[in-house]
């Protein structure tokens, strides 16, 4: 089975992240959503939260699993036996860091390759940080992103 694991804190996932899965759900027998968990980061949304709402805007995708994992990405691909990590690039200043985690994560494990989506133009502005931003100074954010975020933002905000 080709599986391919796109991890982030999606804190909240957007319609670029859901692009994305869609995209790669054509081309993989099964995408892992992986809600990473660092301690280290202050999440807007809790590990379980963001999992719910990813499953809620993926549940019309049949090949698409969500779960969350504290701990190195590549450890988690290994254990799923997964072919591929899928990453996002929306504007230039992605690539920078990006070029640096695939480095690493190469160093990890050279047998899972590293997959590179480049955002849409209408989605390559959207980030969950703009997101809580546009959404705290009442702006309406329901064309960025699945209803289950906006649902979630107005419990919280």
């Amino acid at each position: 089975m080709n599986i391919a694991v796109y991890p982030g804190s999606f804190d909240p996932i957007t319609n670029g992240h859901l692009d994305i899965i869609k995209r790669a759900s054509k081309l993989f027998d099964k995408i892992v959503v992986l809600v990473a968990i660092n301690n280290e980061k202050k999440s807007f949304f809790g590990a379980e939260e963001r999992v719910k709402m990813i499953r809620d805007s993926v549940k019309d995708i049949t090949n698409v699993e969500v779960e969350s994992f504290d701990g190195l990405t590549m450890r988690y691909a290994e254990k799923i036996g997964a072919k591929a990590l899928i990453r996002g690039l929306r504007v230039v200043s992605d690539f920078d860091y990006e070029w640096k985690l695939a480095a690493a994560n190469e160093f990890i494990n050279s047998d899972i390759e590293i997959v590179f989506f480049m955002a849409r133009h209408e989605t390559s502005f959207i980030s969950s940080s703009s997101i809580k931003e546009l959404y705290s100074n009442d702006i309406d954010i329901s064309s960025l992103v699945p209803i289950s975020v906006v649902e979630e933002l107005k419990k919280k905000i």
